[in-house]
This record gives structure tokens, sequence and C-alpha cells, in this order.
């Protein structure tokens, strides 16, 4: 069996292989771009949490100050 034999034989083999390699490095770039992806939502979510609980806070705040009130004007007009 000579050389040009051998490598019509084996094409289709080798022709596969290399598909294989570059799709499993295609495969892995996607990989990392959703890990990147994952981490920026991660962020984002901790950003967003910590602005709902500032504002859970301001919240709060400002209904103490309205019952704080009430209560100074039930107690004036209770008198």
């Amino acid at each position: 069996m000579d050389l040009i034999e051998l490598m019509r034989t084996f094409w289709p083999v080798a022709l596969a292989f290399v598909s294989l390699v570059v799709w499993l490095i295609r495969l892995e770039a996607r990989a990392m771009d959703n890990t990147k992806e994952i981490k920026r939502l991660w962020s984002t979510r901790k950003e967003d949490l910590e602005s709902a609980k500032a504002a859970r806070e301001d919240t709060n705040q400002m209904l103490k100050e309205i019952r704080d009130d009430i209560k100074a004007l039930i107690s004036k007009v209770g008198k």
C-alpha cells in the first residue's frame, strides 16, 4: 500500500478527527462565554438586591415617621 492509497482510505477519519477538534474548541469558547455571562448576571443580581434593600429601608423609615406623626396627632386630639 503506498501513501496515496493510505490517504484515500483514511481521509474521512482524519477529516472527522479535525472536525471534532474544531467543534470541541468552539464548545469550550462558548462555555467560557457562558461562564462570563453568568458571573455578570450574578453581580447584576447582587446590585439589584442591594438596591431593593436600600429602597425597603427608606420606605420603612418613611412609614415610621408617618406612624410617629399620626401618634402625635392622635395624642394632641385625645387631650
